[in-house]
């Protein structure tokens, strides 16, 4: 058993199907949670710290950042969940829907890993655990604007741990393949869920990188499930 006792995580896309089994994993190692979303319940599980945040704008992740260091005075790792999804060929695809690929899965990770390294760097430790897919290096047709943005976060992720080596913050990147959650059950009901990757396993996975344990890991792109 991991053990985050001490420890302040900063989880965006917390209240998504996948979002919610990570946060519960990394309240059960002890961390103290800082859960991001656009919007938030009126009531979080105790112990849980919630702050809303549009996280693809530059000036609501400065306030982000900055409120958050003021209720919990330092911020040890940041666990981004934020992405989206579309189906679409190159051909086919709306600038605005490629716009909003790479807003939703390049700029927000940008925008959260520029403001968290500022942090951290000062603080002379840390971890940023990005979420990517295994699509970005094992490509696929019919989702291109999707698949290039990812492509990008991993780019970004490599670039990052290489700026950061030897400051005490450390990068990486979990690779999923297709995630067992309502909304991809609902969207593909005719696919066997039994072969995707279960989101208690990449909680395991992500709790694990935050802890003192993965101190090691710098730039690490670990793919997770059935390609």
């Amino acid at each position: 058993m991991i053990d985050l006792n001490g420890k302040v995580v900063m989880i965006t896309g917390a209240l998504g199907g996948l979002g919610q089994t990570v946060t519960g994993a990394f309240s059960k190692a002890g961390a103290k949670v800082v859960v991001v979303g656009r919007e938030l319940p009126e009531k979080l599980p105790e112990g849980l710290l919630g702050l809303s945040a549009d996280v693809t704008d530059e000036a609501e992740v400065q306030r982000l950042m900055k409120e958050a260091l003021h209720k919990s005075t330092r911020i040890d790792c940041l666990v981004n969940l934020v992405g989206g999804f579309a189906m679409g060929s190159l051909a086919e695809t709306e600038a605005s829907a490629w716009s909003r690929m790479l807003s939703l899965n390049l700029t927000s990770a940008f925008l959260l890993s520029r403001e968290a390294t500022r942090l951290m760097t000062k603080q002379g430790s840390g971890r940023i655990i990005h979420m990517a897919a295994q699509a970005a290096v094992d490509p696929f047709p019919g989702a291109g604007a999707y698949i290039v943005s990812k492509s990008g976060l991993l780019a970004l992720i490599k670039v990052l741990a290489l700026e950061l080596a030897g400051s005490g913050v450390k990068v990486s990147g979990v690779l999923p393949s297709t995630i067992d959650t309502p909304a991809n059950r609902q969207s593909m009901p005719d696919a066997d869920p039994n072969q995707w990757v279960k989101p208690e396993a990449i909680a395991a996975l992500l709790v694990f990188l935050a802890s003192d344990e993965a101190d090691a890991l710098n730039g690490a792109l670990i793919p997770i499930g059935s390609s």
